[in-house]
């Protein structure tokens, strides 16, 4: 169930985006005009994760009525009023001032695309650009131009509460969309971090102290510290620079502080004592573990892995080997290869998967 805070829902990003998810393709496969349904409005802390669920939400929307979806992501912290409105210019007898349509509304109209305008930043917009989204979120306007039929408007912003830039969102603007506070959740962001290849370090260590998934101070003067945004980034640096941590340790500081970096350091050194990956997917491994902190490391290791040995011979002896070891962390296991969409129909054949769905009825 959903908490609920400052007034609001308080959801974590996978309940927003299957929420207006399943709302847009509604709509869409109904043929009811987007301007009936209110604007939505996702509130949290800098690095929640609001502009990923953005990208979420377009990609169930393109799966599932097979229109192009695009996305124009607009910063109003760098607009002013006229940037939305355009710029004037005179009509060619010279007689009426006439504006040129800005960027943002230059939009592809078919039937076969949904276009999305992100207005993010919006609460740390100035006042007067704030004014300015009015018409865009309930009319679909902006002086004389107009949003395509077929644009969803979505906006996102900080608290005033997390002491970033933001300004307190007037109340004839805050009553015409439909707000939702996005809350960091440890076990949502898991899913997303294993369907999207996230570093097994970085998704072990969030496994291990979820706690540190994120640490946002109001009153901190640190520049970098932990949030969902800040952990993707420590995994990019990891992947497509080096995973030797030590070599990368300045940039892995600068992402999520020295304080975070220091105690990600050390967990990665486990994975020394971690049984061989290849191992267990290619060959009969006799090396089994119990403590805690390992079996987190090596789930994380063998749901990296499996992308890579990801032959029907190979899962199946890797799950095969899972259950030489503690039964949850089969379960564990099995529920992370299951977010994997390459490999979910080889361990759906799996028999000991299936007999755990049926256990699970």
């Amino acid at each position: 169930m959903s908490d609920v805070s400052f007034g609001l829902c308080s959801v974590n990003v996978n309940e927003m985006v299957r929420i207006l998810s399943k709302s847009y393709i509604n709509l869409i496969k109904n043929n009811i005009p987007f301007q009936k349904f209110p604007s939505a409005m996702l509130w949290g802390a800098p690095g929640v994760g609001k502009s990923q669920g953005v990208r979420e939400i377009a990609t169930a929307v393109e799966n599932a009525t097979h229109k192009k979806v695009n996305i124009t992501d607009v910063r109003l912290l760098l607009f002013n009023p006229v940037d939305l409105r355009g710029i004037p210019t005179v009509n060619a007898d010279k007689t009426l001032a006439i504006w040129l349509k800005p960027q943002i509304f230059q939009m592809d109209d078919s039937k076969d695309v949904v276009n999305i305008l992100f207005l993010d930043e919006i609460s740390a917009a100035p006042p007067s650009v704030q004014a300015a989204a009015y018409q865009i979120t309930l009319d679909r306007t902006v002086g004389e131009h107009k949003l395509p039929d077929n644009c969803i408007v979505i906006a996102a912003g900080n608290r005033v509460t997390d002491k970033s830039v933001a300004y307190t969102m007037p109340k004839a603007l805050s009553n015409r969309l439909m707000h939702f506070e996005i809350k960091s959740d440890a076990a949502a962001w898991h899913d997303w971090a294993v369907k999207s290849a996230i570093h097994h370090y970085v998704v072990g260590y969030l496994d291990y102290n979820s706690v540190a998934l994120m640490k946002f101070e109001d009153s901190g003067i640190d520049l970098a510290f932990p949030t969902p945004r800040s952990w993707e980034m420590v995994s990019n640096v990891l992947n497509f620079v080096s995973d030797d941590i030590n070599e990368v340790f300045p940039m892995i500081v600068g992402c999520i502080g020295h304080n975070q970096a220091y105690y990600f350091k050390k967990w990665c050194e486990l994975y020394r004592s971690v049984p061989d990956a290849e191992e267990i997917f290619n060959r009969s491994c006799n090396t089994v573990v119990n403590q805690t902190e390992l079996l987190i490391a090596l789930r994380s290791l063998l749901v990296a892995k499996v992308r890579v040995y990801n032959s029907k011979e190979q899962i199946d002896r890797s799950i095969d080997y899972a259950c030489r070891l503690p039964w949850s962390f089969r379960k564990k296991l099995l529920h992370d290869y299951y977010q994997i969409a390459q490999i979910r129909p080889i361990v759906e054949e799996n028999e000991i998967f299936k007999e755990a769905v049926r256990n699970s009825k």
